[in-house]
């Protein structure tokens, strides 16, 4: 009998996965979701009104992109690969897969409007005493104490603690920027001649034969 657990990549499911089991209760990615869910959207979805086909929800790529900022994560690129590597991506999506273009549209076209929704998400974890958002630092401990001192005290610290918050999110988005700007391909990206299994089985194994004969010349050569 082995000692190791079965690796079975081609069962099936016996019923169909649901996008709210993927991830734990305390996940960031849930937590975004649902922050950006209790927001009043409306104009951005009107801005969507009699625009052609269906479009993604606003609320959807708007988590999408808040979640990839806070974590590190600033390429549309990258982050339109995420929704097919990354469960927690995935579970933002809803298993779809908005593309980068749509994803950095949305970003300059409401670059405004999605400023201010992050700095809402980062005001809200700050006020449930959540020290980071992802990569992003809050610690706003001393702001809150310091203020429930002194009502005069406490409109000069919530500016300033808006101001640092908007600070951060300003940079963030520059990031987001530079990345899409310098096209660069996120991630590993096969040639069309190995994508389908078969091929890339057949191009493996012949790799694996000129690796072995090179290292039989190696040996043999005085």
């Amino acid at each position: 009998m082995s000692r190791f657990r079965p690796v079975d990549r081609k069962t099936p499911y016996l019923f169909p996965p649901s996008v709210e089991e993927w991830l734990p209760e305390d996940h960031l990615a849930r937590f975004i979701v649902e922050v950006i869910d209790g927001l009043d959207l409306s104009r951005l979805q009107k801005a969507y009104a009699g625009r052609g086909g269906a479009a993604y929800h606003p609320g959807l790529l708007l988590s999408l992109l808040v979640y990839g900022y806070a974590t590190g994560v600033f390429s549309s690129r990258k982050i339109e690969r995420d929704t097919y590597d990354s469960v927690a991506f995935r579970f933002i999506a809803a298993n779809d897969h908005p593309d980068h273009d749509t994803l950095a549209t949305l970003r300059r076209r409401f670059l405004d409007e999605l400023a201010g929704i992050f700095v809402q998400v980062l005001e809200m974890a700050q006020e449930m005493k959540l020290l980071k958002l992802g990569t992003v630092s809050l610690d706003g401990t001393k702001i809150h104490a310091n203020a429930s001192r002194h009502s005069a005290l406490s409109h000069g610290h919530i500016e300033k603690n808006e101001a640092h918050l908007k600070a951060q999110v300003q940079e963030l988005l520059a990031l987001a920027e530079q990345a899409d700007q310098s096209n660069v391909p996120a991630g590993v990206s096969l040639p069309e001649e190995i994508k389908r299994r078969e091929q890339r089985l057949k191009a493996m194994e012949a790799a694996k034969a000129n690796i072995e004969a090179r290292a039989k010349r190696r040996i043999s050569s005085p």
